[in-house]
């Protein structure tokens, strides 16, 4: 389960507590990463890079994420990566961005099971399976 980066608890701080407008990005981005990056501060992460890497765009709606019960949301659609041209190594987390490159980290986390990637391999998050919790 992913938490949110101090970026983002410190924007849904500042909006909850009126002392500015938080508006929320129209698209978020999933990354993969070979290091979980920290989640409270972004730092230390390693990125996929190369072999047809990208990060996926994902409408930030209600239908690809689902109204909120007790406290996390999860993905409503499967979530699905470009077919890696080249291994891509053994993804062992995620992260949730503003921006498609840099950017805002929102969340990150720790994958259940690192999964090795090779050349060709689907990689897809299926519905349901990326929950984002508040802390």
């Amino acid at each position: 389960m992913a938490g949110f980066s101090d970026y983002a608890e410190g924007k849904i701080l500042d909006h909850v507590f009126g002392a500015v407008t938080y508006t929320p990005p129209a698209t978020l981005y999933i990354a993969l990463f070979t290091t979980t990056p920290n989640v409270e501060t972004g730092a230390s992460g390693t990125e996929v890079t190369g072999g047809n890497y990208s990060r996926v765009a994902v409408t930030n709606n209600a239908t690809n994420w689902p109204a909120a019960s007790g406290g996390s949301k999860s993905n409503g659609t499967q979530i699905n990566f470009p077919t890696p041209s080249a291994g891509w190594g053994t993804v062992v987390g995620f992260g949730v961005y503003d921006a498609s490159s840099a950017g805002n980290m929102l969340g990150a986390a720790a994958l259940t099971a690192s999964k090795v990637i090779n050349s060709g391999d689907p990689v897809y998050f299926p519905a349901s399976s990326l929950t984002v919790a508040l802390d």
